[in-house]
This record gives structure tokens, sequence and C-alpha cells, in this order.
């Protein structure tokens, strides 16, 4: 899949199969991840890949939009050190990994961190540096559904030349 089919069928996806996704996958998404541009270079980011089923429920506790990561096989917990632009550098990261996922198959969903009330105990739960911040959330596994990609704004409508 190339790179504009894979931002085409990127979607939210909420239902995954339970089949684990392989060690050699996830360091696929980690390395475009870390890819991602970065204020200064300075690359704020770390990852943690969550797998353990007590670990994952735990998150879906926390969470207030995020009971189906219970079932997801994965999810991948981003965080940054507080730089000032670490929800910049966090974010490009994020999308990158939601863009190599879906290239390789996988169904994703971006679940807030940032400014959540549970960021905090998120944080603590993964044993996480005080001086992180908690980005996003991505629970991800092999789609069990077969939905479609939400239609979005037309070009001609979002697009302006020169001024608004």
């Amino acid at each position: 899949m190339d790179t504009f089919e894979a931002i085409e069928n990127r979607r939210s996806v909420r239902k995954y199969k339970q089949k684990t996704i392989p060690k050699e996958i996830i360091e696929k998404l980690i390395n475009a991840a870390r890819l991602a541009p970065s204020a200064i270079n300075i690359q704020p980011w770390e990852f943690i890949a969550i797998t353990n089923t007590e670990t994952l429920n735990k998150i879906a506790d926390i969470t207030d939009h995020g009971k189906f990561i219970a079932n997801a096989p994965l999810c991948i917990a981003i965080f940054c050190r507080d730089t000032k632009y670490y929800l910049e550098d966090g974010t490009a990261a994020v999308e990158n990994i939601l863009i190599a996922a879906t290239a390789l198959g996988l169904g994703t969903c971006w679940v807030a961190g940032d400014k959540k009330i549970y960021a905090d105990e998120i944080r603590e739960l993964l044993s996480v540096p005080i001086d992180h911040k908690l980005v996003a959330l991505v629970p991800m596994g092999y789609p069990d559904d077969d939905s479609i990609p939400k239609s979005k704004r037309e070009v001609i409508d979002v697009l302006h030349f020169e001024k608004f």
C-alpha cells in the first residue's frame, strides 16, 4: 500500500481480532514514529508497547473514551519529555504510527492523552518518569469490522490560496 492509499484508508477502528501482532511489526511502527519531524530535532518521545491483558484492562478502566482498549491486542502509549514543543512532536509521531499501521493492515484509534484528567494515572501505571507527558494512547489490532473511512471535507472546501 502506498502512502496516499494508507492515508485515504486510515480510519478509527475499535474492534479487533484476537490475533497477536508480531514484535517485528511493532518495531516497524516505532521506527516510523521515531522518524517523525521534531522541533529542533529534540526527539522527546518514548513509546511503550503494551500487550499484557491486565495492563490493557487497567488502561481501559482509567480512560473516559477508551474502554475498547481492553479488547486490543496492542496499545502503544506515546509519552514525551516536557519540552516546549512536546505536543507537536508527539502528535507527529502518533500520525506516523496511524499511517504505518494502516499500511501494515492494522486498525487503530487515537485515544487522547494530553490534558486528560487520567494522564498522570496512566503515567504512574506505566512507571514513566514525572517529567514526561502522555500524548496519546493508540490501541490497535487486525480489524474485526468492515467499516469504511468516514467522509472528509473536500479539498475545494478547505484549501485557500494566498488568503482565507
